[in-house]
């Protein structure tokens, strides 16, 4: 990835480039303002006529949008990838790999069945095996 900027930057000025990030700062200011006014509005229309809480200024909807994202939605933010692939855990996430699962039907059709039958007779006959009737005599 790293590659990819350096070719892409080849070709700027670095006046393009503090253009560049001047125009998303500015940018992700205006997102930010827009959000806090949007989450404002909706609370002071829904919240106050359905449940009959109080109105909130601005500041306020930030701030229950910051603690909804903590206790909902989790601590972290971007990317959930790294450079090479792998997953990075986020807020205690354990870190999952998926990529065996494409082997899941082949198994279940070659081995499945006959492995879930003797798990269940485990399960319910713990010494006796498949035999209902040997596992009560041995537990008699």
């Amino acid at each position: 990835m790293s590659q990819f900027f350096k070719h892409r930057m080849r070709r700027k000025s670095p006046g393009e480039i503090a253009g560049w990030i001047l125009l998303g700062i500015i940018a992700f200011t205006g997102f930010a303002l827009l959000f806090g006014f949007a989450i404002m509005w909706l609370w002071n229309w829904l919240m106050p006529a359905v449940f009959g809480l109080p109105t909130v200024n601005y500041w306020q909807a930030v701030g229950i949008f910051i603690i909804f994202k903590l206790l909902f939605g989790g601590c972290g933010g971007g990317s959930r990838f790294r450079r090479g692939g792998r997953s990075r855990a986020r807020c205690g996430e354990n870190d999952r790999d998926f990529s065996k699962w494409k082997y899941y039907d082949e198994y279940w059709k070659e081995e499945g069945d006959e492995a879930y039958k003797a798990y269940i007779s485990r399960r319910t006959y713990p010494t006796g095996g498949d035999d209902p009737e040997r596992y009560k005599r041995n537990n008699e």
